[in-house]
């Protein structure tokens, strides 16, 4: 399973407010299958295989398009580890372990 982070940002929507934009892809994952996904301040983290990753984040682009804005700009990152299971809780556990190992 791979861990994507994706930042889809729409550009020209004549507000500086983008939250109605960021709950509409929300709702969009919500119908994408084979993921799971968490919102953060920053973005939002998609778990699931790579194939599946990429079709969320392709309607994730989609998304202001369709709520009316003219530019979006997608940045995504993927972290594919194949020799054991991770998920993005794991690698936070992995890193709090060390911290109280300290």
């Amino acid at each position: 399973m791979a861990i994507g982070e994706v930042t889809v940002i729409p550009i020209g929507t004549g507000s500086t407010s983008l939250s109605s934009y960021v709950a509409d892809m929300q709702r969009v994952l919500q119908t994408v299958e084979g993921i799971t996904f968490e919102l953060t301040s920053m973005g939002t983290i998609i778990e699931g295989p790579v194939a599946r990753i990429l079709a969320a984040v392709e309607a994730l682009h989609e998304s202001p398009f369709a709520a009316g804005a003219q530019r979006v700009s997608t940045s995504l990152k993927i972290d594919d580890r194949r020799d054991k299971p991770s998920t993005s809780r794991s690698k936070l556990e992995s890193v709090e372990r060390k911290l109280q190992e300290e």
